[in-house]
């Protein structure tokens, strides 16, 4: 026999819940840097995050370059292609500045949204992946993150020098060369 009371309990799969796939793997990805984080410390976790970062950017220049169908991009296409991968991400990252030197970038909105915030390992992912993509194709590059929603800013500021310049060397940042 059947408990009525069961029967007026909502169905399991019509319950409105906050899990989604995009949801669960932010989240998955908060904790475990947020673990990292404790467990060996922000600049530890940055470095785990840094190898991800460099393979993940591996992968994303390759296919861009196969994409596009050239052996090297030029500094135009590689700031297009900083701003169309996080795009496609859900980050709106712009240029705000491009030369010889640098290629400076904003965003307003965060791959991470919300769950980035506390956790600026997390921020190594950019790092890397920028610094990848701008070396393999330009030489070099230092990736110098001014300001970042993970560390509680508004936005973000990008800088990417794209040569070993006076001001690139004084910058407090991560570098990157050609493999």
């Amino acid at each position: 026999m059947s408990d009525p009371a069961l029967n007026e309990l909502p169905i399991i799969q019509d319950l409105s819940l906050p899990l989604e796939r995009d949801v669960f793997l932010r989240t998955l990805i908060r904790e475990l840097s947020g673990t990292l984080q404790d467990v060996v410390g922000l600049d530890e976790a940055s470095g785990f995050i840094s190898i991800v970062g460099q393979r993940v950017g591996d992968q994303i220049n390759e296919d861009y370059r196969t994409a596009l169908s050239v052996d090297q991009l030029d500094r135009h296409q590689v700031a297009e292609v900083l701003v169309d991968l996080k795009r496609r991400i859900q980050g709106d990252f712009y240029v705000v500045h491009e030369d010889d030197d640098k290629i400076v970038l904003k965003n307003r909105s965060c791959p991470f949204a919300e769950k980035v915030i506390g956790r600026p390992s997390l921020c190594m992912m950019t790092s890397n992946v920028f610094g990848v993509i701008a070396s393999e194709n330009l030489g070099y590059a230092k990736v110098v993150i001014e300001e970042a929603i993970a560390r509680g800013d508004a936005g973000c500021t990008i800088v990417v020098h794209l040569r070993p310049t006076a001001n690139a060397m004084a910058a407090d940042g991560r570098e990157y060369l050609k493999a």
